[in-house]
């Protein structure tokens, strides 16, 4: 009777933990908006999102898929809490005690990665980081399905591929990072970012952790206006503490496991000594290192498991840690409630459209959100991102052609843009056409909405 209370109470506290991190999802209202999550239900299928635009391929597939679904805002919600409650029950495997199962499914679920990555609006991210047990230790047609999940974005496609299994995860992981990986090829000259961005997107200090402290409580990011206020009171100390702890469980966590979390780690500390930045200027795609401390996802499954094999006392105190080096992570998570976006109306008929003078980031209740214009429709994107007034990302050819030839019809013809759309909302027509679906992206994206079919043959086998 005592062993199936325990397992009900475990089983209530992981509810709970989903909730307690997917609670703005579970909100009604139209879209999402926050820093660099946008998403409403107005999304449509752009060149862009197949990694065909003026940018590098950086949310590939992710805005493609959700550009072909009826209702993008409920999937959504959908693969957040689906993402969570996976977590929840893979971590509870490694477990050897109900303490065990308690703390590995806490130090997956309620950790400052997730929380300030879900701040900085990065949640296929948290979710493909949610995501990387289920990879690794899932049967076959549901791991396939998480490896699937995981890959909206290039670096959770990375992560799946680092924890995939066998033949068949080799399989998936071609065809999950192909859409990406061709587009970054093909606009090799678009795929690299500037050396100054290396810096700029460096692992921070939180108060008395200092850089190395809060990367190994697997905090640290770049922007301290997506931290919590508890990270910077000072709970970051107990991050340090609850990775000494987990040290103590090291024999039982998986050799691979352990590689990758070094890994993870490995790259977090060279950007943070400096050491990305050459490789972030000259190597196209070497961008996806320039924010090095997203790679600590690839230690989770390692935390989940050590914290797993402690004993319960050792259990209990990790749990303890866990939650208390991020107290404040329900309350913090506020800012992704639901919201409302405005859409530029324009009636462009699949021509790129260039906004003039619309900035890349809009307001949104206090902060700022990425606008949601080339969400919509095949908007020319200027790309410029300022850190701290220092131009890190420049603004793209085409859009800086753009700008200097905005009176030159002809010229904005051979630019590809049919629409300039100006501030007090006067729109000329250049009377260029609509170029069309680039031919690769369609095929490579087709091709990974089938990933999850490879699943499902190999159970038939």
């Amino acid at each position: 009777m005592a062993i199936v209370w325990k397992r009900h109470a475990v089983s209530a506290y992981g509810a709970l933990l989903v909730i307690a991190v997917t609670w703005p999802f579970l909100l009604p209202g139209d879209a999402f908006a926050l820093r660099d999550m946008m998403v409403f239900d107005q999304m449509a299928l752009t060149r862009a999102a197949l990694g065909y635009g003026d940018l590098a391929a950086r949310n590939v597939p992710q805005d493609a898929l959700l550009g072909i679904l009826p209702h993008p805002v409920l999937a959504l919600r959908a693969i957040m809490v689906g993402s969570a409650a996976a977590a929840v029950h893979v971590a509870r495997r490694l477990g050897r005690t109900p303490l065990g199962e308690a703390a590995a499914m806490t130090v997956v679920l309620w950790n400052p990665f997730v929380v300030e990555r879900l701040l900085q609006g990065q949640w296929s991210l948290v979710a493909a980081a949610w995501l990387l047990p289920a990879v690794a230790l899932a049967p076959a047609p549901a791991a396939t399905c998480a490896h699937w999940v995981a890959s909206l974005t290039p670096t959770g496609a990375i992560a799946a591929a680092a924890f995939s299994r066998g033949r068949l995860g080799a399989a998936v992981s071609a065809v999950t990072c192909a859409p990406w990986v061709v587009a970054g090829l093909i606009h090799a000259g678009a795929s690299t970012s500037s050396p100054v961005s290396a810096a700029a997107f460096a692992p921070r200090a939180e108060a008395h952790a200092g850089t190395l402290g809060s990367l190994l409580g697997l905090g640290g990011i770049w922007n301290g206006r997506a931290v919590p206020a508890s990270r910077e009171a000072g709970f970051a100390l107990f991050g340090v503490a609850l990775f000494a702890l987990l040290a103590l469980g090291w024999r039982a966590v998986p050799r691979r496991w352990l590689a990758l979390a070094a890994a993870g780690f490995a790259v977090a500390l060279a950007s943070w000594a400096g050491l990305t930045a050459p490789l972030v200027g000259l190597v196209p795609g070497a961008g996806l290192l320039r924010d090095a401390q997203k790679f600590l996802l690839l230690a989770l499954p390692a935390f989940a498991a050590a914290a797993g094999s402690l004993t319960p006392r050792r259990a209990g105190a990790a749990v303890a840690l866990a939650l208390a080096q991020v107290p404040d992570a329900a309350l913090a998570l506020a800012p992704l409630a639901p919201t409302e976006v405005a859409v530029p109306a324009v009636d462009h008929r699949g021509r790129d459209v260039y906004f003039v003078d619309r900035p890349a980031l809009i307001e949104s209740r206090g902060t700022v959100a990425v606008d949601p214009a080339p969400k919509a429709m095949n908007a020319v994107e200027s790309g410029l991102l300022l850190v701290d007034a220092t131009v890190v990302d420049p603004p793209s050819p085409r859009a800086a052609a753009a700008q200097a030839s905005l009176h030159d019809l002809g010229t904005l013809r051979e630019l590809g843009i049919g629409l300039v759309v100006y501030p007090d909302g006067r729109v000329v027509d250049t009377g260029a056409p609509a170029p069309g679906w680039p031919p690769a992206g369609v095929t490579l994206f087709a091709l990974w909405c089938c990933a999850p079919l490879l699943g499902m043959c190999r159970r038939s086998q």
